[in-house]
C-alpha cells in the first residue's frame, strides 16, 4: 500500500519552497503559509484542483505516470526527487519475509577491505549499520570504540545514530549540519524503498524522540543521493582532513555499500591518514579485528 501520509508530506513541503515568483506567477493578497498554492500547483502541472487536492490527501489511488511526471516538474525536483516521488505513489509491492537475520558482510568483502589498507573503508548495511571496517576506518570514523564491535550485532555502531547521539563522532564533523542533513536526505530514500523494515523504522522512531535536531529535519522530507563527494573531518589525532568518499553498492542483492575515503597523493590529508595508519595502536587493532572475524 501507498505511504499516503508521506506522499502528502512530501507534495506539502515541495509547494512550501516554492515562490510564486520562482515559477513566474503573479502573487495577490496575503498569503498565510509560504509557498505555493494548490491551486497554483495545480495549474502549473495541468490537474484540477480537486485532483491535486485528493492526492495530496491521498484520497487518488489513479495517478498516472504523466501527471505525477508534471507535478516534478512543476516542483522543479531534482532526479533523486522525481524518483522518490514515483517510490511513494508506486511502491514495490512488498513480499513475505523471513524472520530477519542480522546482517553480516561475506569474507570476499571482508578481505576487499583488508586489501584497501591505505584507504579508509567501511561497509554498512541498508540501516547505515556498520558491517565492518579496516583498520584506517575504524581509526578514522569511531577510533573511540571497540574495533570488534561491528561483528556484534548487538552493540554494532550504526553511523546515523552516531552522527546524532555520540557526541565523539558528532565533533568528527566540522560542519556538523551539513553532514547531518545529508545523513536525513539519504536515508529518507531508504525509507521510502523500505517501508516494511521495522528495523529501519525503529531507527527513524528513536532518533526522532532522542534528537530534537534529527525530528526536525524529518520532518521537512529532505531527498537526496550523498553516495560521493567531499567531506570535511576534524580528527582529533590529526586533525583538519578534506576526503573525498565514493560508495560502491554489492552486487549481491543485499543493499550493502563500500565506503571509501581518499586524499590526493601529498596532500596534507593524505599525509593526515598515513600518519593516522602509522599509530602504535593501529597494528594491534589489526589483530584484534581480524581475532573478531574468525
Amino acid at each position: 500500500m501507498r505511504d499516503t501520509t508521506a506522499l502528502g508530506d512530501f507534495l506539502r513541503t515541495r509547494r512550501g519552497r516554492l515562490t510564486p515568483e520562482d515559477v513566474g506567477i503573479t502573487s495577490y493578497g496575503a498569503r498565510r503559509v509560504p509557498g505555493l498554492r494548490r491551486e497554483e500547483l495545480a495549474q502549473l502541472a495541468g490537474v484540477s484542483v480537486t485532483y491535486y487536492t485528493r492526492l495530496e490527501q491521498g484520497q487518488s489511488h489513479q495517478a498516472s505516470p504523466s501527471v505525477i511526471d508534471a507535478l516534478a516538474d512543476a516542483l522543479r525536483l531534482s532526479d533523486a526527487e522525481r524518483a522518490y516521488l514515483h517510490t511513494l505513489v508506486w511502491p514495490v509491492p512488498s513480499r513475505p519475509r523471513r524472520p530477519a537475520r542480522p546482517a553480516t558482510a561475506r569474507p570476499g568483502t571482508r578481505r576487499l577491505l583488508d586489501a584497501l589498507g591505505d584507504v579508509p573503508a567501511i561497509v554498512i548495511g541498508t540501516r547505515t549499520e556498520v558491517l565492518a571496517w579496516n583498520t584506517l576506518g575504524h581509526l578514522l570514523l569511531a577510533g573511540h570504540l571497540d574495533p570488534g564491535s561491528p561483528g556484534r550485532p548487538a552493540d554494532r555502531p550504526n553511523l546515523t545514530r552516531m552522527l546524532f547521539l555520540d557526541p565523539h563522532h558528532r565533533d568528527l564533523h566540522p560542519r556538523w549540519e551539513s553532514s547531518a542533513a545529508c545523513a536525513v536526505a539519504s536515508l529518507r530514500i531508504t525509507a521510502g524503498r523500505d517501508k516494511d523494515d521495522r528495523q529501519l523504522a525503529e531507527l527513524i522512531g528513536e532518533l526522532s524522540v532522542r534528537s530534537p535536531e534529527f525530528a526536525a529535519l524529518w520532518s521537512r522530507h529532505p531527498v537526496a543521493n550523498h553516495a560521493y563527494g567531499t567531506r570535511q573531518l576534524r580528527h582529533p589525532e590529526v586533525g583538519e582532513l578534506s576526503l573525498e568518499l565514493e560508495t560502491l553498492g554489492l552486487s549481491d542483492g543485499s543493499g550493502q555499500r563500500v565506503l571509501m575515503y581518499s586524499a590526493p597523493t601529498g596532500s596534507l590529508s593524505h599525509t593526515a591518514l598515513r600518519l593516522l595508519r602509522m599509530r602504535p595502536t593501529a597494528t594491534r587493532r589489526d589483530s584484534a579485528s581480524a581475532a573478531s572475524t574468525r
